[in-house]
C-alpha cells in the first residue's frame, strides 16, 4: 500500500520558469505543508545553471534556510552574477515566496580541468540495493503502526531510498542509542533525462533526506520526539565528479557534532565503484523545548 502512494515529481519540480531578468520560478508541492529542503536546494541551483555557460561544470553550493517555505506556493529565484571569470564563474540566489526570502546560496562553477586526486574510501562494503527491499517493505507490523512519519516522507520526497542497516531511528524509537552514522543507497524515484546538470540538481534535491538525524541516534532520539524542535540552518554541497542521480549511489552520514541546540552533520555519497562523487554538511536545529 505504501510503495503505491504519489512520489513528488522530480524531473518536473527542477524544471523552472523563465521570468525574465535572471529571475526563474519554481513549481509548488503541495502533498506536505512545508518545502521539502531539497525542493529548494535542486531548485535554486537550477536558476543559477540557466546564467552560466555550459562548460562551466557545478562544483560547489553553500546555502543557508532563512524561512521556513510553505509546500503550496511557488518560490521566484533571484540570480545575481557576481563573476564570470575565465576559469570560474559565482552565481548568488535568492529564493523568495510571498515577497519574503526563505533561502540564501552561493554556487560556484568551474571550467573542467585535469589535476592530482585522491579520496576518502567507503567505510565498509554494502550489500547491493538490488538484494534490499524497499524501505517500507522492510518493516515489520509492530513498525508499521508506529510509522505515521512514513507517509508525509513518500509523499514529500522523490527519493528512492534503501537502507543495508537498520536505520538507527528504528532503533531509537524502541529507546536504544547508535552511533552517530547512518547510509542509505538513494536515487531520484524517476528518471532524469541525459543532462548533467539536471542530475547534479538532482542530487542536490536528495541530498538534504536523513542528513541532519544523523546526529540523533546517540542520544535515543528520532526527528518526531516529542518536544524536539529540528529545522535545517544551512547546506553545503560539493561535486566531485559527473554521475546520474536517477542510478543508485550509496549515501553515508555522520553526525559530527551536536552541542547549544544545534547538530553537525557530513555526508559522503559514492559510486558504486566505491568513487567518492559528491559531499555534503550540514548545520541544523536540534533543541527540546519545554
Amino acid at each position: 500500500m505504501l510503495a503505491a502512494l504519489a512520489r513528488p515529481p522530480v524531473g518536473r519540480i527542477l524544471s523552472l520558469q523563465d521570468r525574465g531578468g535572471d529571475v526563474f520560478r519554481g513549481e509548488a508541492h503541495a502533498h506536505v505543508p512545508r518545502i521539502y529542503g531539497g525542493q529548494t536546494l535542486g531548485q535554486s541551483l537550477m536558476a543559477a545553471g540557466h546564467t552560466v555557460d555550459p562548460d562551466r561544470h557545478v562544483h560547489s553550493l553553500h546555502g543557508h534556510f532563512v524561512h521556513p517555505g510553505r509546500s503550496d506556493v511557488p518560490v521566484d529565484y533571484h540570480v545575481e552574477r557576481l563573476r564570470d571569470g575565465g576559469s570560474f564563474a559565482t552565481r548568488h540566489v535568492r529564493a523568495v515566496q510571498n515577497d519574503r526570502t526563505i533561502f540564501l546560496t552561493t554556487v560556484s562553477f568551474q571550467r573542467p580541468e585535469d589535476g592530482l586526486e585522491h579520496q576518502t574510501p567507503v567505510s565498509a562494503p554494502a550489500a547491493p540495493p538490488e538484494e534490499l527491499p524497499r524501505f517500507e517493505e522492510s518493516l515489520s507490523t509492530d513498525e508499521l503502526r508506529g510509522a505515521a512519519w512514513l507517509v508525509p516522507l513518500l509523499t514529500g520526497t522523490g527519493v528512492d531510498f534503501r537502507f543495508p542497516e537498520e536505520y538507527p531511528r528504528l532503533a531509537n524509537q524502541r529507546g536504544e542509542a547508535r552511533p552517530p552514522r547512518q547510509r542509505a543507497w538513494v536515487r531520484t524515484a524517476e528518471r532524469l533525462g541525459d543532462d548533467p546538470f539536471v542530475h547534479a540538481a538532482g542530487f542536490a534535491y536528495c541530498s538534504d533526506l536523513f542528513l541532519l538525524s544523523a546526529s540523533l541516534p546517540p542520544h535515543a532520539r528520532h526527528v518526531e520526539t516529542p518536544g524536539l524542535q529540528l529545522a535545517s540552518l544551512d547546506h553545503t554541497i560539493w561535486w566531485h565528479a559527473p554521475f546520474r542521480a536517477d542510478e543508485w549511489h550509496l549515501y553515508e552520514q555522520h553526525g559530527y557534532r551536536m552541542s547549544g541546540g544545534r547538530g553537525l552533520s557530513r555526508g559522503y555519497l559514492f559510486d558504486r565503484d566505491g568513487t567518492l562523487v559528491a559531499s555534503t554538511a550540514q548545520e541544523g536545529l536540534l533543541r527540546f523545548r519545554e
